[in-house]
């Protein structure tokens, strides 16, 4: 059997239960995972990308998910580039609404034209299907509690006032 590799790429800022739901289950899919850290020009990042990427593989490891897990980053070019550079067959995304769908089909198809790559679609466990970065974001900023909808060592490292970097 070949070794499927699969990207998970996100911006990550920060990391929720919904993005580890998609990470487990593209585990149970694929031989080998690259979840990928991109920068995205068009959003104000909250935390730097070295801490995302530290939350990443804190949370990955606590929540026991298992397989042959890479946590990288990724800022040199196109997302197709890194995939290709890996060996990767497939992207995997997480799909919340039918405003993720229209987002993301156009990319997807402009992705497999430029390097005959997949793009997987996975829905959401229904406990984080309205929940997402910004939105935890938010909710951060203002004080608020965003236990529910993060990871333990996400929580934690928003809970030391650490949110204001």
């Amino acid at each position: 059997m070949s070794n499927r590799i699969a990207v998970v790429p996100g911006s990550f800022d920060p990391p929720t239960l919904g993005h580890l739901d998609v990470i487990k289950r593209a585990a149970g899919l694929y031989d080998t995972i690259h979840v990928l850290v991109v920068h995205n020009p068009d959003k104000q990042a909250m935390l730097p990308i070295a801490q995302r990427l530290s939350l990443l593989e804190q949370s990955i490891a606590e929540a026991g998910i298992g397989g042959e897990i890479v946590v990288a980053s990724w800022s040199m070019g196109l997302l197709v580039d890194y995939a290709t550079d890996v060996n990767a067959g497939v992207l995997v995304k997480g799909i919340r609404s039918q405003v993720d769908v229209a987002y993301e089909t156009p990319m997807a198809i402009v992705n497999r034209h430029l390097a005959d790559i997949e793009t997987v679609f996975l829905l959401p466990d229904p406990a984080h299907a309205l929940v997402s970065s910004s939105l935890v974001r938010q909710v951060a900023s203002l004080g608020g509690d965003v236990s529910p909808y993060v990871p333990g060592p996400v929580a934690r490292f928003l809970d030391t006032g650490a949110r204001g970097i």
